[in-house]
């Protein structure tokens, strides 16, 4: 048992910004009204993962 590590729990908050910011740009590029909405639409994504990474998800660190 001595030389057995501990398993580190890996950081994947990067996956929620991933995901945020490219179903962001996606929803602006449907909406199509015009190239800058798309940007607008990666920047709303990203604040929300931004937001769900740090007031949502960090309650469930808890349990």
């Amino acid at each position: 048992m001595k030389h057995h590590q501990k398993a580190e729990k890996e950081d994947l908050n990067y996956v929620y910004y991933l995901v945020g910011i490219l179903s962001g740009l996606f929803t602006g590029a449907i909406i199509n009204v015009s190239c800058i909405w798309i940007l607008v639409g990666g920047l709303f994504g990203l604040l929300t993962a931004a937001f769900f990474v740090h007031v949502l998800a960090k309650s469930s660190e808890d349990f």
